[in-house]
């Protein structure tokens, strides 16, 4: 008889830790509609805010938490994002020059600011996000004709939309989720 009270109570504490205990991202957002600004660009990354603007508002509307809308003035609040800073760090050199890269590491940094339109007051402002990734300037095989074994910015416009994709995650989770 003890041995089922003693399994009854360890039963017990075990669900009670789950009691209060529920699925999904947290509590809701304090906003029900959203209006992302087009991104600003301050880096040396050309023609990058079109790609970022378009991949941030791709990323809201998958996750459905709020309703994305095309004016400031339709919407309960306004998310301003600003690609800050661009950088390239050499990661791995060719072997056949180790004076040349064969691999970088891409670093995109946005700040954003998150404004209540109801009230007007900034829900958050200049709140920096950073994702990298990895480029490699070179195709594997060696030398090939017509420059294309060691294109260095093909690569890097290549590698934009990943660090878009990637950035944009960031961005719904840090808008979205519990700050």
């Amino acid at each position: 008889m003890t041995r089922i009270w003693g399994t009854v109570l360890v039963l017990a504490v075990l669900f009670q830790g789950c009691a209060h205990y529920h699925l999904g991202a947290g509590p809701a957002p304090t906003f029900a509609t959203l209006y992302i600004e087009p991104s600003r660009n301050t880096t040396t990354m050309a023609q990058s805010q079109v790609v970022v603007s378009t991949m941030v508002r791709q990323a809201f509307i998958r996750d459905g938490r709020v309703t994305v809308v095309s004016s400031a003035s339709d919407a309960d609040a306004t998310l301003e994002v600003v690609l800050v800073k661009y950088r390239r760090d050499n990661a791995a050199n060719r072997e056949d020059d180790n004076g040349l890269a064969r691999k970088f590491t891409l670093r995109l940094t946005v700040s954003l600011s998150l404004r209540d339109n109801r009230t007007g007051r900034m829900l958050f402002d200049g709140r920096l996000v950073e994702v990298q990734r990895e480029a490699f300037t070179d195709n594997g095989l060696g030398s090939v004709p017509f420059g294309t074994s060691n294109d260095q910015l093909q690569s890097e416009y290549n590698t934009l939309p990943l660090l878009a994709d990637q950035l944009s995650e960031k961005v719904t989770h840090a808008v979205l989720d519990v700050w």
